[in-house]
């Protein structure tokens, strides 16, 4: 990668630092892979998880969760926002590095010059031992991917499939991020706001950091009342 092409993607693609495996709630489905994800730069590590799974369900946290884990030489790539770089550019010399995690798959699926550079990367990223990760909305299997031979390289790491939360789920993690906080939001309030906000997770979480500056600056509990009053409801 380009130095300046490095620089331009470094001010653009920034870790969420909420983005942690201690600020993630998993599932009991969801154990399994995070122990996956938490070891993986290891000795022992796998070479290539794939998670799948529909918006809102925690592909990008978990991405960069193990971004934040493994440290310096780690480089999360959201593809949806650097599909318009030369795809040979954005993936040079990667393989260097410990661990590349790269998000929203799909979004490059059936552009020739990318699904090319995908299967090159793979093929230097195994040589080198750079570990990966990557996340799409669907498995391999399912995915438009045109090049049969990336394809067949998707399918041999460790697939993991994650679920869409219900809305006692949303409230759950909705609680639990709060807990970590250091704020008291009980199941009642949590369900108040996830029966009149947005429903993707990612709204409701930033109803979260509004409510918490709310809450901070006027030293109030997250009440049903407060809530109402602080999101016009």
């Amino acid at each position: 990668m380009s130095q300046g092409l490095q620089r331009q993607l470094t001010l653009a693609v920034r870790l969420r630092d909420e983005a942690t495996f201690d600020n993630f709630l998993p599932s009991p489905a969801n154990h399994v892979l995070l122990d996956t994800l938490e070891d993986q730069t290891g000795s022992g590590g796998e070479p290539l998880v794939l998670l799948h799974g529909p918006a809102g369900s925690g592909k990008s946290h978990l991405l960069q969760a193990s971004c934040h884990q493994a440290g310096a030489r780690a480089l999360y790539l959201p593809l949806a926002e650097v599909m318009d770089y030369a795809p040979g550019d954005v993936l040079q010399g990667v393989e260097t590095l410990d661990l590349v995690c790269l998000d929203d798959l799909q979004a490059v699926l059936g552009r020739r010059a990318w699904e090319l550079a995908l299967f090159d990367f793979y093929n230097r990223a195994r040589q080198a031992r750079c570990h990966m990760v990557i996340a799409a909305d669907a498995s391999p299997r399912e995915l438009d991917v045109d090049l049969d031979d990336l394809r067949s390289r998707l399918s041999w790491g460790l697939v993991f499939q994650l679920a869409q939360a219900d809305d006692r789920e949303k409230a759950d993690i909705l609680c639990f991020r709060a807990r970590r906080r250091g704020l008291a939001l009980t199941p009642d309030v949590a369900n108040y706001i996830i029966h009149r906000a947005p429903r993707r997770m990612e709204d409701l979480l930033a109803l979260l950091d509004t409510l918490d500056e709310n809450s901070l600056a006027e030293q109030r509990s997250l009440s049903i009342p407060f809530v109402k009053s602080v999101l016009g409801w």
